[in-house]
């Protein structure tokens, strides 16, 4: 029996449980068993849920297709988040789009903001920031791009990027931003948190941003 967590073959049994064989391991100390009756606890389950969360899934169809309650989709959600980490983006001289969409948490009176930059030419997601559109919050991001000299950075008219992107690489006009604007149509088709025309919305912000994480670089 290989380790479900270390997938070494150093273990041994360690009694039962409900009539189930329960192993343990000597090398990562942590005992399992081989079947598991609540699907939470097989070895699949996180991989179905991020594939599911990016397909347009809400939690509460998560929770009815796998057959595991909504507490453990979210705690599971938060726990994948985590577990990814953003890429290293370190390309000099690249092209860059910035852009926001809105969202909601808590309800639809709380609208929040989504604002992430993506490389022009990968469509890659640089990072990405969830909260209020000011000039504060939205300094940090485009700070990141500017450490790796852009050739350009496009935006749209929003009055706060002037004052943040030098005017020699800033663009603005027509069409400029246009893989950006595809990309939040794809993002509002797949995830259901974020499309503006459903009962769906983020009960708090770290599953806002657990969710993003997890589309984006997950």
């Amino acid at each position: 029996m290989n380790c479900e967590n270390c997938n070494q073959s150093n273990c041994i049994k360690r009694g039962k449980r409900n009539g189930k064989q329960r192993y343990f391991c000597r090398d990562c100390r942590i005992s399992f068993q081989d079947i598991y009756s609540y699907k939470a606890y097989q070895t699949t389950t996180d991989g179905l849920i991020k594939s599911l969360l990016k397909e347009s899934c809400g939690v509460l169809s998560i929770s009815r297709i796998i057959g595991i309650s909504k507490n453990t989709v979210l705690s599971r959600m938060l726990k994948i988040s985590l577990q990814i980490k953003a890429p290293c983006f370190d390309r000099l001289g690249c092209k860059f789009e910035v852009d926001e969409l809105w969202s909601f948490i808590g309800s639809k009176d709380n609208v929040t903001w989504i604002t992430y930059a993506i490389e022009r030419e990968t469509k890659s997601v640089v990072d990405f920031f969830v909260g209020r559109k000011t000039k504060d919050t939205i300094r940090p991001l485009i700070d990141k791009l500017l450490l790796l000299h852009p050739k350009s950075i496009y935006t749209d008219r929003l009055n706060i990027y002037p004052g943040l992107i030098p005017k020699e690489i800033h663009k603005v006009f027509r069409y400029c931003t246009n893989r950006i604007e595809r990309k939040n149509l794809t993002l509002c088709t797949h995830i259901k948190r974020v499309s503006r025309r459903t009962i769906c919305f983020s009960r708090n912000k770290r599953y806002l941003i657990a969710h993003l994480r997890i589309y984006f670089w997950g």
